[in-house]
C-alpha cells in the first residue's frame, strides 16, 4: 500500500456511516468526520440533529464544509485500496457453480470466504476487510460461507437462531427460549451442533464397520462355496469312476447320482449367490448412507446438519448376517445308495465303497457321554415292565456333523439313535420321526426295524456288534453302518431339525446292575 497508508490506520479512512473511504469528508463541531452526503442523508431522515456516533445534539445544523486535507488523504487511500484490491481480486478465485459467491461484489463475483451471521451477508477476501480490522464489526460472528442465510432467522421473531431446543429438535432465537420454549431443555447452537457431529462421526464408524462385516460375510460365503465346489468333484470324480466300471448296467444310476450331486450343488450355488447379491444391496445402500453421512459431517452449516441429521439416523435397512452360513451339501451315502440298488450283481464293488464311506464319516467321530440322570430306565416303544434303560448323552448337537459308535454286542434287544430333549416321564416313549426320534431297533423276536410311520422292517445278514450313527443336521441325515461289516443298515433322509439333537441309547432287559452305577462308558464311544 500507499506510505500515507502505511502511516494511518484504514478505519481513520472510513466513514462510519456508509463503512466506506470517504467521499467529501466534512467534520461536524464534535470533531466527527462523515461523508458530507452521508451526515445530510442522516440528518435529512431523522428528528434530532446530532452526531451519529457520540449522539451530541445539536440545537440548530452546522454548515458542513469539505476538509481538503483529509479528503486528499483519503483520495489517495482509495487509490492505493483499488489497487490492493485489484491485485487481490485476481488472486482470488471466482466463484464456481455450487460454491457461495460475495453479495457485496459487482459484475464478476468471486468466491465467498465468509458469512456474517448479524449482516447476514456473504463476503469475498476484499469485501471481508472492514469485518477484520474495525472494532465493532469484529463483534460480529464470521463462519464458513453458506447459502440462505435468510435462513438462519427465526420467522416469527427475525431474530438470529443461536439456540436449539432438544424438546422440540428445532433451531431457535433467544426471543423464542423465553418465550414458546421458556420450560424447554435449550442449548448454544454450536453446542448442539459439536454433539450431532460427533453422533456422525460414531454412525460413519458404526457403518463402515457394518460394510467390513458384510465383506467379511461374503468372502466367508465364497470359501464356502468353493469348500463345496472341491466336495462335489470329488464326489462326481468318485462316482463316475464306480459307473463307468459297470458300463451299461448302471448307466441310469450314474445319470441319476450326478444329477442329484449337481442339483444339490446348484441349490448352494443359487443360496450363496443370494446371500451375495444380498449382502451386495445392502452395502451399496451402507455406502450410500455413509456418504450422506460424511457430506453432512463435513459441513460447517450448523442449521443444514441439525435439520438432515434426521434422515441419516434412521433405520437401515439391513439384517443381521451373523447366523447366515452357506452349508456344503452332504453327500455321505449318496454313491452307497445308488449301488446298493444293484447288491446282488455288485457285492463287491459294494464291500469297497461301503468301506471308503465309512472311513468318510468315522472323520466326524465324536467323544460321547450318557448321562443316567438325564432320563430314566422307562419302558420304550411298546415293551412294558422296568427293564429297559433309556439315556441321553451329556452332549447335544444343533448344527453340523457328528458320528458316534454303540456296542450292542450283549444285549438281545436295544434301541439307538438321536432324540430331542426327552424329560423324566411315566409315559411310554413313541418312537418315530414324527414324535422327534431317529432310532434303530432290535426287538425281543430279534426282528430289526427303523421305527417310522410306517416302520421300516430290515433284513441284515448278520446281527452287528457294533453300530455307527452318523448325522448331517444341515442335509437332515441320519444313518446307521455295521461297523465290522462295513455296511449301511438304514438311513433317515430329508429329516427336518429344528431342536437340539442327543445320542440316545435304551438296552434291554436289564441285567439287574443298577442304572447309576452301571459303566456306560463301555457301550458308547
Amino acid at each position: 500500500m500507499s506510505a500515507a497508508s502505511c502511516l494511518l490506520t484504514e478505519d481513520q479512512f472510513l466513514c462510519s456511516i456508509c463503512l466506506d473511504v470517504f467521499t467529501d469528508p466534512v467534520a461536524i463541531p464534535c470533531g466527527h468526520n462523515f461523508c458530507k452526503s452521508c451526515i445530510t442523508e442522516h440528518w435529512n431522515t431523522s428528528t434530532l440533529c446530532q452526531c451519529p456516533n457520540c449522539k451530541e445534539v445539536f440545537n440548530r445544523r452546522p454548515g458542513l464544509k469539505v476538509n481538503t486535507f483529509i479528503s486528499e488523504m483519503a483520495a489517495q487511500f482509495r487509490q492505493s485500496a483499488k489497487q490492493e484490491a485489484s491485485s487481490s481480486s485476481s488472486e482470488q478465485q471466482v466463484s464456481k457453480p455450487g460454491e457461495v459467491s460475495c453479495d457485496v461484489c459487482t459484475g464478476t463475483k468471486l468466491k465467498a470466504l465468509k458469512s456474517c451471521l448479524v449482516c447476514l451477508v456473504s463476503y469475498c477476501h476484499t469485501h471481508l476487510e472492514p469485518h477484520l480490522k474495525m472494532s465493532r464489526l469484529k463483534k460480529h460472528q464470521l463462519i464458513d460461507p453458506v447459502e440462505n442465510l435468510e435462513s438462519w432467522t427465526c420467522e416469527k421473531h427475525d431474530k438470529l437462531l443461536e439456540l436449539f431446543c432438544k424438546n422440540d429438535q428445532m433451531c431457535v432465537c433467544m426471543l423464542c427460549s423465553v418465550t414458546d420454549h421458556r420450560t424447554h431443555d435449550v442449548v448454544p447452537l454450536k453446542e448442539e451442533y459439536e454433539g450431532k457431529k460427533a453422533e456422525l462421526g460414531k454412525t460413519e464408524a458404526d457403518i463402515q464397520q457394518m460394510i467390513q462385516k458384510r465383506r467379511l460375510k461374503i468372502e466367508e460365503i465364497k470359501q464356502s462355496v468353493e469348500l463345496s465346489n472341491k466336495n462335489a468333484d470329488r464326489e462326481m470324480a468318485e462316482g463316475v469312476q464306480v459307473f463307468r466300471a459297470l458300463k451299461e448296467r448302471v448307466e441310469r444310476s450314474q445319470a441319476k447320482l450326478i444329477h442329484t450331486v449337481k442339483e444339490k450343488q446348484r441349490e448352494t450355488q443359487k443360496q450363496a449367490e443370494g446371500f451375495i447379491k444380498e449382502l451386495q444391496q445392502e452395502i451399496s445402500e451402507l455406502e450410500k448412507r455413509s456418504s450422506e453421512v460424511e457430506q453432512i459431517s463435513r459441513s460447517e452449516d450448523h442449521l443444514q446438519l441439525l435439520q438432515n441429521i434426521t434422515s441419516v439416523n434412521a433405520a437401515l435397512p439391513t439384517k443381521n448376517w451373523t447366523g447366515v452360513r452357506v452349508h456344503p451339501p452332504s453327500y455321505e451315502g449318496t454313491v452307497v445308495r445308488a449301488v446298493k440298488q444293484l447288491e446282488e450283481t455288485l457285492r463287491e464293488q459294494m464291500e469297497e465303497l461301503f468301506e471308503a464311506e465309512l472311513r468318510r464319516v468315522q472323520q466326524y467321530a465324536t467323544f460321547v457321554i450318557l448321562d443316567p440322570d438325564l432320563v430314566h430306565p422307562q419302558p420304550t416303544g411298546r415293551y412294558q415292565g422296568n427293564d429297559c434303560r433309556c439315556v441321553l448323552a451329556t452332549k447335544s448337537f444343533s448344527s453340523g456333523r457328528f458320528y458316534f459308535k454303540v456296542s450292542v454286542k450283549k444285549w438281545p434287544s436295544w434301541t439307538l439313535g438321536v432324540v430331542r430333549k426327552m424329560t423324566v416321564t411315566k409315559e411310554y416313549i413313541i418312537l418315530g420321526p414324527t414324535k422327534g426320534n431317529w432310532t434303530l431297533c432290535l426287538n425281543g423276536q430279534g426282528e430289526y426295524f427303523a421305527p417310522a410311520s410306517p416302520s421300516v422292517h430290515l433284513s441284515l445278514k448278520s446281527d452287528p456288534e457294533r453300530v455307527g450313527v452318523f448325522v448331517d443336521y444341515e442335509e437332515g441325515l441320519v444313518s446307521f453302518y455295521d461297523i465290522d461289516e462295513a455296511s449301511l443298515i438304514f438311513s433317515f433322509t430329508e429329516c427336518s431339525f429344528t431342536e437340539e439333537l442327543y445320542p440316545f441309547f435304551s438296552p434291554c432287559p436289564n441285567d439287574g446292575s443298577k442304572i447309576h452305577t452301571f459303566d456306560w462308558s463301555c457301550v458308547i464311544q
